[in-house]
């Protein structure tokens, strides 16, 4: 890695944080106007970095930003990846900093420094020059400009979701690594859970014909989340939902759909359009576990409690992405892909297909000669067992494993599942960055990925502003998205 001049990033970083705060980046309460138009996109600085491969790592180097409640799970996973050197730890509470750099040491490996202090002790570990790269979770409102100074470091930048919060943040990410060929990946977990895994294999073997429709969501309630007042994540999350009214958290569910239709890579984020419900649910909660006089009972949320964004893709295809973190209901993600032959829907896991591929259709015409025989051996009492057909859903997911499930899930899924990280899904994603990196290979996700599926948050936003109306996606690509390769089934 090039050497960068201690002094020089201070300075540098310095006045780009100056910036970002002028602009309202580093503020969770920015009333920033977000634009959506693409005639706002600014001049290229550097170069494309779709496919970017740098060189290979025989050790990756790698340094935290943020050790509370997700960062710590990262220090755990890489402190069991092979070829990686944890070189330094920052964070601004002191307890959980510890705790991340006592664990290092308690598996053997060298003590990692420590950054605390102030809320920028992190640039006198970027002005390292013996970190590769960065791992940041860190409250939203710093994702952007910590990845910037990351990558104006010389290091590459692994952010937490979402990347960015406003389109300014999401081309300054763009720009910024374009400007410095570092990568800068949003670290979307869930791309890499066994049953995304799974239907990425089924769309790239044509199971569901073209595809047309995607249906994509975060709906988890996070009431519980506002009773963490001092630490942890609903001292600031708590706030995001009394400033913005939209889609506040969209990429968990968007992302995996973003990969099944080649988003970026072959079809793109045209535009968007977004409904809120009424913002009731939250309120009603702090009047009923806070006492009257608490800080909670005095916000005014305004983010309603559900929210449906409709987005339309160059090639015509329709994704709808649902967020509410606020109603007492299961959660879901939905990840639902539709096409021409069939579909597949999550939370349960089912599936229908008009063509099923011959083994399955094996099993579909056995169970129903089973059925058959049962029916008659009854004295034909009842209704005559219908044929299997998509007018009814499969539930019975094993059979689909079997012969769907993705190779690196087959080869890696036991190590994930004793790592730990929801269900082993964070251990992947550890995984593949380190290796892409050592072997160098391009990574799974790049920074146009974060730029597109983050830019729905402040897009939403801006819909719902202006009576639904569609809001324009950015091609963050600069054209790019015609020639980019799809991701392949990797093993």
């Amino acid at each position: 890695m090039k050497k960068v001049n201690r002094r020089d990033f201070l300075k540098t970083a310095v006045g780009t944080a100056a910036l970002a705060s002028a602009t309202g980046a580093l503020s969770g309460c920015s009333t920033t106007q977000h634009t959506s138009s693409t005639s706002n996109k600014p001049s290229q600085q550097g170069k494309s970095v779709m496919g970017l491969v740098v060189d290979k790592m025989d050790v990756v180097r790698v340094g935290f930003i943020g050790v509370g409640q997700r960062g710590i799970g990262h220090v755990k996973h890489y402190c069991v990846l092979d070829g990686v050197e944890i070189k330094a730890i920052c964070d601004t509470h002191q307890e959980v900093l510890d705790r991340a750099v006592d664990h290092v040491a308690e598996q053997g490996r060298p003590k990692p420094t420590a950054y605390t202090g102030s809320e920028h002790a992190y640039r006198e570990m970027l002005a390292r020059d013996d970190i590769d790269i960065v791992i940041i979770s860190t409250p939203w409102a710093w994702h952007t400009p910590m990845c910037v100074e990351t990558m104006e470091s010389g290091k590459h930048a692994f952010v937490e979701v979402p990347a960015a919060t406003s389109i300014e943040e999401c081309w300054q990410l763009v720009d910024t690594a374009e400007r410095t060929q570092k990568n800068c990946m949003m670290m979307e977990n869930v791309n890499y859970g066994r049953d995304e895994l799974m239907v990425l294999n089924m769309v790239r073997q044509g199971l569901f014909g073209d595809l047309v429709h995607g249906e994509a969501a975060y709906i988890h309630d996070l009431r519980w989340q506002m009773k963490e007042i001092d630490h942890k994540t609903g001292s600031w999350r708590t706030y995001w939902h009394t400033k913005k009214n939209g889609n506040l958290y969209p990429t968990h569910g968007l992302g995996p759909v973003s990969q099944y239709m080649n988003i970026n890579r072959g079809d793109r984020f045209d535009y968007v359009t977004s409904v809120s419900s009424p913002a009731l649910g939250r309120a009603a909660y702090a009047k009923r576990e806070f006492d009257s006089e608490h800080e909670r009972n005095s916000l005014n949320f305004v983010a309603g409690d559900m929210n449906t964004s409709i987005i339309k893709t160059v090639n015509g295809r329709s994704i709808m992405v649902q967020h509410d973190t606020t109603s007492p209901r299961p959660y879901t993600r939905h990840n639902l892909i539709q096409g021409t032959n069939g579909t597949f829907a999550g939370f349960p896991n089912c599936i229908a297909v008009e063509t099923p591929p011959p083994a399955i259709k094996a099993i579909y015409e056995a169970q129903h000669e089973q059925a058959l025989k049962a029916w008659h051996d009854g004295g034909e009492q009842g209704r005559k067992p219908y044929p299997p057909s998509f007018h009814g859903w499969d539930r019975d997911m094993e059979k689909w494993r079997k012969h769907y499930d993705h190779p690196l899930y087959t080869r890696m899924g036991e190590e994930a599942k004793r790592n730990g990280g929801h269900g082993g899904m964070d251990f992947l994603m550890n995984y593949r960055i380190i290796y892409c990196l050592r072997n160098g290979e391009p990574l799974d996700q790049d920074v146009y990925d974060a730029a597109a599926w983050s830019s729905i948050f402040p897009l939403s936003v801006a819909s719902v502003d202006n009576r639904s109306n569609s809001q324009d996606v950015p091609d963050f690509t600069r054209g790019a998205w015609k020639t980019g390769q799809p991701l392949p089934i990797i093993s």
